[in-house]
């Protein structure tokens, strides 16, 4: 077991503590709850009373935000340097911190489990996890970065593989309904090359890594950091350049979050946003947080956070939206997506953008 996967089976040991503990905890509040609505249950003239309990329990309710976080990215950045927890106390909301997560499939499950009520993921997987019917929303956007080097097509140091024609007839690894597959098809349509003419391999990064090391599959379709740890440390190397098609990344919202607590998620949002710039202009920063939070050397946080680029995140306008409901069409085209996404529609009812 190499270290990355040690790491993420301590993250997994860790957090199925954290769950048991949550739903022990989760249990404790409803049998209070019940409790509560007992106790206050009104003779006729105390109505005025009724409504103050109910009031406050609301108010609790409502200042509370969960941030759920992958391993990368703005918001295990924000959790360690604790700037927008201490603004959003300042503003009376509670921030809780779920994660970290081993990518988006597994970020999407815990909003869509009602686990996290804010994560960040790629458009890729958002996308099709609205159209797969997880109620999720789009609340805030990094635009693409034309010349960002934070996803490639890697291969082994030792492979005959040169360029994007020399995949034909092999084998590569990509995550399905994600970046990694989105990645390699659109590498295959600027070359020209059928896309039955290069098989997919479905795999998670974490088995991706072992199985591309080992020659399972000859080529891997992945983003940062593991493009650097897999460069750095196993002495892959990367046929593609710039993306053919740059891809947003979202700052996606638990869609009864965004309904119920539009006030507290929007704050959260403009926060992790503040954040994101604070670390453009302290880039160095930004490398030393990814060495205590994915455990990776100096040398791969360095280079993975000088080709991710800049974090910027802001609320979509009416060209991102056009620009993303485009990436959605396509996806329905390749018949990735089982059924047609509206991203107007899917942007987070939070006063933010009078396009819809």
């Amino acid at each position: 077991m190499n270290y990355l996967q040690e790491h993420n089976f301590r993250s997994l040991q860790a957090y199925s503590t954290r769950s048991f503990l949550l739903a022990v905890a989760y249990l404790s509040l409803m049998v209070t709850g019940c409790s509560q609505k007992t106790a206050v249950n009104p003779p006729a003239n105390s109505n005025s009373a009724s409504q103050v309990v109910s009031n406050n329990q609301n108010s609790e309710k409502n200042n509370v935000v969960r941030l759920g976080y992958q391993k990368g990215g703005i918001i295990p950045i924000s959790r360690q340097r604790g700037d927008l927890e201490k603004q959003l106390t300042a503003q009376n909301i509670k921030v809780e911190w779920t994660g970290p997560f081993d990518r988006c499939a597994t970020l999407l499950a815990a909003l869509n489990g009602n686990r996290a009520d804010i994560g960040g993921c790629g458009d890729i997987p958002i996308i099709s996890g609205i159209a797969s019917g997880q109620p999720l929303c789009i609340g805030s956007v990094q635009r693409p970065k034309p010349d960002s080097l934070g996803s490639a097509i890697l291969v082994r140091g030792d492979s005959s593989i040169r360029k994007t024609a020399d995949l034909i007839g092999k084998k590569v690894a990509v995550n399905q309904g994600g970046a990694g597959e989105y990645l390699l098809l659109k590498v295959l349509e600027k070359e020209n090359i059928p896309k039955d003419k290069v098989q997919r391999v479905y795999l998670s990064p974490n088995d991706a890594a072992p199985a591309l090391y080992q020659g399972s599959v000859d080529g891997w379709a992945v983003w940062e950091p593991y493009i650097s740890i897999a460069e750095l440390e196993h002495k892959a190397r990367r046929i593609t350049t710039t993306h053919p098609a740059p891809t947003y990344g979202v700052m996606v919202v638990r869609g009864d979050a965004a309904k119920d607590n539009p006030v507290a998620i929007k704050s959260a949002l403009t926060a992790l946003s503040q954040d994101g710039e604070w670390l453009n202009q302290n880039t160095d920063a930004a490398a030393d947080f990814m060495v205590k939070e994915l455990k990776v050397s100096e040398a791969v946080a360095k280079q993975a956070t000088k080709n991710r680029g800049p974090e910027s995140y802001v609320f979509p306008d009416a060209d991102d939206i056009a620009k993303l409901q485009q990436t959605a069409d396509w996806l329905l085209e390749q018949k990735i997506l089982p059924k047609r996404v509206d991203i107007a529609a899917s942007v987070c009812p939070l006063g933010t953008t009078a396009t819809r």
